[in-house]
């Protein structure tokens, strides 16, 4: 069995939650020490090494370490053994992708072209570690010059590699909108303030404002949850939208954020309502590096381009703020979806291929 193999096995049956990975940093701390590079922690529960080949320049390869609260339901020999936990997103084939990446470079010290430093994170599904890791001014110690990372995706051609120039991944704010009116009996209804009435107006124009922005990236707004009330006799005294803002452009979410603070004030005049309008700080939109992305590109020329961005979001795109990077998928074909209890993927069709590029792009002139 191939080490990248290996190291995706052992990993899927041990998933861990958020930032909290004892095992799962052990096991990569373990792996990098037999391949004699010295691991450190930045921050708690992220493992990183750097190799130092003695060149002005460094290039850095990040691994996602997390996995999500689901109960596998893959049937696979090497399954969770941690029952409510499963690796449902692939970060173990990132991890090991990566691991066996930093194998490859500890044999190869006099090839490199740059220096290298690994990065594997905790909490990219949850509260962002990479924006923690770069806080710690780790990438301009490290006097990193490009960042990439990999991650597999379903409906994908199985084993190919793809990306495109600027937006590839989403921006997200988490928006919640808290109507507060007055209760009263329906017989009644005049004295009270309808809050459901209130959140359904607001429903309205808030899709419609998001629907009507003009841009060469989409926008989208939705509300998933929508609380109100207590009882169908009464009328509703609070409500509470939860939803999702997805953009591309830092301008359009700052004006989609107007926009909603705006409706907020407007309903309120126009009910009575109190109204509370809040946006999450979320993951700014991963935008790969137009001119690093052509010198990957022509330079291997195997990159498939994909037609649009998609509306998921990543926290690699913090490292993005800082150094030039590229974010690339790597399809696993015909699978369950990502965050499915299903999902599975041939590791051994598709592993391989993802580290060959790997090894490629890490002695990229």
């Amino acid at each position: 069995m191939l080490p990248v193999i290996e190291y995706r096995r052992a990993l899927h049956r041990i998933p861990e939650l958020d930032d909290r990975l004892p095992e799962t940093c052990d096991y990569v701390r373990s792996a990098l020490a037999s391949f004699d590079l010295e691991a450190f922690s930045p921050i708690p529960s992220s493992v990183c090494a750097y190799v130092d080949a003695g060149k002005p320049e460094t290039v850095a390869f990040r691994a996602d370490m997390d996995a999500l609260p689901i109960r596998e339901a893959t049937g696979l020999s090497y399954a969770s053994s941690h029952l409510g936990a499963m690796h449902a997103c692939g970060h173990d084939g990132n991890t090991a992708m990566t691991l066996a990446l930093a194998e490859y470079t500890a044999a190869h010290r006099a090839d490199l072209p740059r220096n290298v430093l690994f990065l594997f994170q905790p909490s990219e599904e949850t509260t962002g570690g990479a924006e923690r890791l770069c806080g710690t001014g780790l990438l301009e110690r490290c006097r990193a010059a490009r960042v990439f990372a990999m991650h597999l995706w379903p409906k994908l051609e199985e084993g190919e590699i793809y990306s495109r120039p600027g937006p590839i991944m989403a921006r997200s704010n988490e928006v919640t909108v808290t109507l507060t009116g007055k209760s009263v009996h329906i017989g009644r209804a005049a004295e009270g303030i309808d809050a459901l009435a209130a959140g359904a107006e607001y429903l309205r124009r808030a899709y419609a404002m998001a629907d009507g922005l003009p841009g060469a990236e989409p926008v989208v707004l939705r509300f998933g949850k929508m609380i109100s009330g207590t009882v169908r006799n009464a009328v509703s005294g609070e409500t509470r939208l939860e939803g999702s803002l997805r953009t591309f452009r830092d301008e359009d979410q700052a004006l989609c954020r107007r926009g909603l603070e705006g409706i907020g004030r407007e309903i309120g005049e126009e009910t009575g309502c109190g109204v509370e309008v809040s946006l999450s700080a979320g993951y700014p939109a991963v935008w790969n590096h137009e001119g690093l992305f052509e010198t990957v590109r022509s330079a291997l020329g195997e990159v498939r381009l994909l037609d649009a961005p998609t509306l998921t979001a990543e926290d690699f795109s913090f490292y993005q703020r800082r150094v030039p990077g590229v974010f690339f998928l790597l399809g696993v074909g015909d699978t369950a979806e990502l965050h499915s209890p299903e999902f599975c993927f041939d590791d051994e069709a598709v592993l391989p291929r993802g580290l060959e590029f790997l090894k490629r792009l890490l002695l990229l002139a």
